[in-house]
């Protein structure tokens, strides 16, 4: 008779030769036979091994040491902070100096007019009209590898470690500005003036070129310490009052309303360029009482940036926010 599932193998009895020599393997290898291997991954080099960096740092430059200097107004006090003030965004203990929370300020005062004969020392002679064509022919095209973007930061802390960076290897640098800060370029080229030590020998709409001066020394440059995170902004006075100063309740809300209804004056793009946005406030507030920007997509920090540089620029009073829209009044009598 054929047996079912004759294709299954039948068990075979148990070897004790077999036995033994299984249990001499075990013994023999402990490990499992595919077990990885740890490969240890090369110590990169440090090419900085040989410079020493003593901590804090000390640095002789005369100004305070704060995240953004053209977009940071010293004149306005915060009311409040976000983080505690012993959070230095340099890292404990790598500077010489104390961070309040906005800043932080120099220890010594230092002899300005020693530190601007310095200054005069390295920009050196004035440059020919030959010597600032062939640099502007260098580094005004946007393919120029020595460029360096401000965005809605302005001129940071980090930004003038980035020009004497530059400045090593090229006699200028050529600097592309976007976004609120460029609604006050003056305020921009005077703080990488101050702060970076150059001179800006060429200025195109946003576009700037910075130079370095004919004696500088890549060697015995500034020592600029890095800020190592944005520290968070700290909290400052509203903005909008509920009722605008000179006017009631209900002429605020009328003006509000008059303006909200009111076709724009200008469209801004996120990032933009808004340099000519001031003067076209002001010749609007020629004939007209309230103004209104239609910043969509512009993000609502951003707006409220812009509505303090034209209520400092123009100036004028801002009287409302909604939906991205600034609304803004040129303000009674007495206060122009």
């Amino acid at each position: 008779m054929l047996k079912l599932f004759s294709w299954r193998r039948q068990p075979q009895p148990l070897n004790l030769l077999s036995l033994s020599r299984f249990l001499s393997h075990s013994e023999v290898y402990d490990d499992p036979p595919f077990t990885p291997t740890i490969k240890q991954t090369p110590q990169k080099k440090n090419k900085s091994k040989n410079i020493d960096v003593i901590f804090p740092v000390k640095s002789e430059l005369p100004f305070d040491f704060m995240y953004s200097y053209s977009e940071t107004s010293s004149s306005v006090e915060p009311v409040g902070f976000r983080e505690p003030k012993r959070f230095s965004p340099f890292g404990p203990g790598r500077i010489d100096r104390k961070w309040t929370g906005t800043c932080a300020p120099a220890q010594h005062k230092l002899d300005l007019e020693k530190l601007a004969e310095e200054r005069r020392r390295v920009l050196g002679e004035p440059l020919s009209q030959e010597e600032v064509a062939e640099l502007v022919e260098k580094f005004r095209h946007s393919d120029c590898s020595r460029q360096i973007n401000l965005g809605k930061g302005g001129v940071t802390h980090n930004t003038l470690e980035d020009i004497h960076n530059h400045w090593k290897r090229a006699e200028a640098v050529r600097i592309k500005c976007l976004g609120v800060p460029t609604l006050d370029m003056e305020n921009i080229c005077f703080h990488l003036e101050d702060k970076s030590g150059g001179q800006i020998i060429y200025r195109r709409i946003n576009i700037l070129l910075l130079y370095r001066g004919r004696n500088y020394d890549s060697k015995n440059r500034p020592v600029v310490p890095k800020m190592l995170w944005k520290p968070h902004a700290p909290i400052y006075p509203k903005l909008v009052k509920n009722v605008a100063d000179g006017l009631t309740f209900e002429e605020t809300k009328e003006m509000r309303n008059r303006g909200l209804n009111s076709p724009p004056l200008m469209k801004l793009s996120r990032n933009g360029v808004y340099v000519n946005v001031v003067e076209k406030v002001r010749e609007a507030f020629d004939t007209e009482e309230v103004v209104r920007l239609d910043c969509t997509h512009v993000g609502t920090n951003d707006c409220k940036k812009i509505a303090v540089k034209l209520r400092d620029l123009v100036p004028c009073v801002p009287i409302l926010f909604k939906d991205e829209q600034i609304i803004i009044w040129k303000g009674s009598k007495e206060s122009q």
